[in-house]
């Protein structure tokens, strides 16, 4: 049985603004799951791969790219973003 093809619904690159944006809230999970592979150290070709949906054998500077990229923002959010979050300032959300 062949496998279906990895499709990544995360962009090549995570928002680097200052406050909590659309994106990042649609990706929190994502976020969460890079956290948490990264505590348990996971490779990150692994994480790519699973996380999120990019062949790093195939794609080897986009899959690290993004995962550098992704999981930078996903620190981000849990030492800075998350007070946006509490206190609801998401733009394009209300």
């Amino acid at each position: 049985m062949q496998k279906a093809p990895l499709e990544s619904n995360v962009a090549d690159l995570a928002p680097a603004d200052s406050v909590v944006t659309p994106y990042d809230f649609a990706h929190l999970v994502t976020y969460w799951r890079l956290l948490d592979a990264n505590n348990e150290g996971a490779d990150w070709r692994e994480v790519s791969r699973i996380v999120l949906r990019i062949d790093p054998a195939c794609e080897p500077h986009r899959a690290r790219q993004v995962y550098d990229s992704h999981l930078a923002r996903a620190k981000w959010m849990s030492e800075q973003g998350y007070k946006h979050l509490l206190r609801g300032d998401i733009p394009g959300l209300h």
